[in-house]
């Protein structure tokens, strides 16, 4: 029996296509997989340093004093130089940790996916972004617990009448300035809301070139002004262990065949922990 004209448009129930035989299967637009520049993740970022461990732990010191424990004073002729004590930074130790997991793929998944030869690697870019997400959020709230300096805002961000934006970061950065201990501001780090704030103060915006890319936004309750070459870094545990290849912001990632199952296991893993040094070189501005 002839088909009847026109045919049905396709319908979509859940993943479910339904589509007449005498149609054209209708194109599909495929996304592009969102990577960890899209997500924004900062924290490597404001952790600058690189650190490499060994025994699954990184010993360091904080803020180590850059003068010694006495006065200098006048020496008179003849007279013996006073000594004076070299102090050394509290020291600290942070255990590493191994954050990882993995997926499985089966041969018919790569085989029957709109995404075909792709398959693998979306996935693993999954694996990659989620790996990624949690040492972000480790390491924000390291330097959430170890930053305790703060400024208080004149008024409210929100209040755009009155609101100092501008003056704020800089009594931040100058109360940095003011210990005297060489750190250099450098990065003002604030949430999706205040960043409109800053956005909408011409007194902001006038301040910054005019093409800058070096905006770090994350998800947090304060705005954070820091030294981020001093503040700290990410202390990585590399090793040897076969079939391991580096992808980005220092995950690792693997693939492993199934032979019995026909199938494939990808997995992540990044061996870190985050080491704030210099707690002094960030303070957090309050109720902003």
């Amino acid at each position: 029996m002839p088909g009847s004209y026109p045919a049905p448009p396709p319908t979509l129930s859940g993943d479910l296509e339904t589509i007449s035989r005498f149609l054209q299967s209708p194109t599909q637009i495929r996304r592009r997989l969102r990577d960890y520049r899209d997500l924004r993740f900062v924290a490597d970022q404001l952790l600058t340093q690189r650190f490499r461990t060994s025994g699954g732990a990184a010993l360091y010191e904080l803020s180590e004093p850059f003068v010694t424990d006495r006065a200098v004073e006048a020496v008179g002729p003849g007279a013996e130089y006073p000594f004076a004590n070299m102090p050394t930074g509290t020291a600290g130790i942070s255990s590493v940790s191994k954050w990882g997991q993995k997926v499985r793929v089966t041969d018919e998944e790569i085989a029957r996916n709109v995404y075909a030869g792709q398959t693998i690697d979306r996935c693993l870019r999954k694996v990659v972004n989620s790996v990624i997400q949690q040492v972000d959020g480790t390491a924000m709230s390291a330097i959430a617990s170890a930053v305790t300096n703060h400024t208080t805002a004149t008024i409210s961000w929100a209040t755009s009448a009155t609101r100092t934006i501008f003056q704020d970061i800089l009594l931040a950065k100058a109360s940095i300035y003011a210990l005297n201990l060489g750190y250099k501001p450098d990065t003002v780090a604030v949430d999706d809301t205040r960043y409109a704030y800053m956005m909408s103060d011409t007194n902001i915006t006038n301040a910054l070139r005019r093409e800058t890319t070096d905006n770090p936004i994350y998800t947090g309750t304060h705005p954070y002004v820091m030294d981020s070459t001093q503040l700290g870094g990410m202390a990585d545990e590399m090793d040897d262990a076969p079939g391991y290849a580096m992808s980005d912001l220092a995950v690792q990632v693997k693939s492993l065949r199934l032979d019995a199952n026909d199938a494939w296991d990808l997995q992540g893993r990044r061996k870190t922990v985050p080491i704030v040094q210099e707690p002094g070189s960030a303070v957090y501005i309050a109720t902003a």
